[in-house]
C-alpha cells in the first residue's frame, strides 16, 4: 500500500516512536503536547490527542500531573541496585538496602512526594520502594498494603498543621479557622481529598481533633451531637468536593498538555455556536461578560453561605 494510505496519526507516531527508540527522547523527558502536536503537524487536536494515548497504549510515554507527558522508563528497575549488603540479608541481590535504613517515616514521606509530584494514581509500593532505592518486599516489614500506606500517608500531612489548642470564642470564627486549615490542606496536597473517604472513613488518627473541635463548638450552642456530627460531615465534604477538582484537573492537564484555560479556549467555538443559537440568553450574557473560574473564591462563597445557613439553625432550630 502507498505511503499516503497510512494514517497521519500513525505517522506521527512512528516519528516519535522512533525518537524515543532511538535515545533522542530519553526517559522522563517531555514528548510534544496535543497543541505541540497541532502546532508541529498541521493536525486537529483530535488527532494529535489520538497520537498520545496510542504512545501510551504502548507504554512509550506517561502523564506526570503538573509535567506532561514523559517518556517512560524502560521496564525494570527504576534505577541500579545498590549493591547488595551482606549479613542480616545474607547478600541478597534483591536486598539493596540494609534493613536497619529503612523506617516507616523513610516510607511514608517518599510515598507523599511521590503522590504531590506526580499524582495519587502514581503512588505503588514498586514506586516507592524504587525511590528509596529498595527491594519492593521490604516495604512490608512496615506497612500491611498500599491501603495501609495511604492511611499513613492522609495521618502525616494532616498532622503538618494541627488546629489550635482552643477554639475562638466565636462559634462562627472557629468554624471557619477549622474549614479554612482543611482547604488549605487539600491545596497542598491535591490528592488528599480524592484519597479521604466520607462514607468509608480510614482511621486517620491525626484528623480526629478537627472531628473534636467541629463537634465541641456546635454542641457548645446547644445542638445535639448527632447534629452536630451530620453538620460536620456537611461542611467536610464541602471542602473534599471543590478540592477532588485540584488533583482531576491536574491529571487532565498532564494527559492533554492543556491547562485549564487553554482546554476551554479549545472548547469555546463549539460552545458559542450552541449559544447562538438563541436557546440560552442567560448563559450567553454571561459568555459576553466573561467568567474567571476561582476555586479558593468558589470554596469560600460556598462555605459563607453553608454558615449563614447553620447561623439560622443555630438560632431558630
Amino acid at each position: 500500500m502507498g505511503g499516503e494510505a497510512v494514517p497521519r496519526y500513525s505517522r506521527i507516531v512512528g516519528e516519535l516512536r522512533r525518537r524515543i527508540e532511538t535515545g533522542e527522547l530519553a526517559p522522563g523527558d517531555r514528548v510534544p503536547s496535543t497543541r505541540e502536536i497541532t502546532r508541529q503537524w498541521g493536525v486537529a487536536m483530535a488527532t494529535a490527542t489520538k497520537v498520545l494515548t496510542e504512545l501510551r497504549r504502548e507504554g512509550l510515554v506517561r502523564a506526570v500531573p503538573g509535567v506532561g507527558t514523559v517518556v517512560a522508563a524502560p521496564a525494570g528497575p527504576a534505577r541500579p541496585p545498590r549493591p547488595a549488603v551482606a549479613g542480616r540479608q545474607g547478600g541478597r541481590a534483591d536486598a539493596p538496602s540494609a534493613p536497619s535504613a529503612l523506617t516507616l517515616g523513610r516510607i511514608v514521606t517518599a510515598a507523599v512526594a511521590v503522590a504531590d509530584a506526580e499524582g495519587l494514581a502514581a503512588v505503588s509500593m514498586r514506586r516507592v520502594a524504587a525511590g528509596l532505592g529498595v527491594a519492593t518486599m521490604s516495604l512490608y516489614r512496615h506497612v500491611t498494603d498500599k491501603d495501609d500506606l495511604l492511611t499513613r500517608m492522609m495521618d502525616t500531612v494532616v498532622a503538618e498543621d494541627p488546629l489550635p489548642a482552643e477554639p475562638p470564642e466565636d462559634w462562627r470564627a472557629a468554624i471557619e479557622l477549622a474549614c479554612r486549615r482543611l482547604w488549605e490542606q487539600f491545596r497542598r496536597h491535591p490528592w488528599l481529598a480524592p484519597a479521604l473517604s466520607v462514607t468509608r472513613p480510614q482511621m486517620v488518627i491525626s484528623a480526629l481533633p478537627y472531628s473534636e473541635w467541629m463537634l465541641s463548638v456546635l454542641h457548645s450552642r446547644g445542638v445535639d451531637l448527632h447534629t452536630a456530627f451530620t453538620a460536620h460531615l456537611m461542611l467536610l465534604n464541602y471542602a473534599r468536593g471543590i478540592a477532588v477538582n485540584l488533583e482531576s484537573e491536574r491529571e487532565a492537564e498532564a494527559y492533554s498538555g492543556l491547562d485549564s484555560e487553554q482546554w476551554m479556549d479549545a472548547q469555546e467555538p463549539e460552545f458559542l455556536e450552541i449559544l447562538a443559537t438563541g436557546r440560552f440568553p442567560a448563559l450567553s450574557r454571561l459568555a459576553t461578560a466573561g467568567y474567571d473560574l476561582d476555586l479558593d473564591a468558589l470554596f469560600e462563597f460556598g462555605l459563607r453561605r453553608l454558615l449563614d445557613g447553620l447561623a439560622v439553625f443555630l438560632d431558630h432550630g
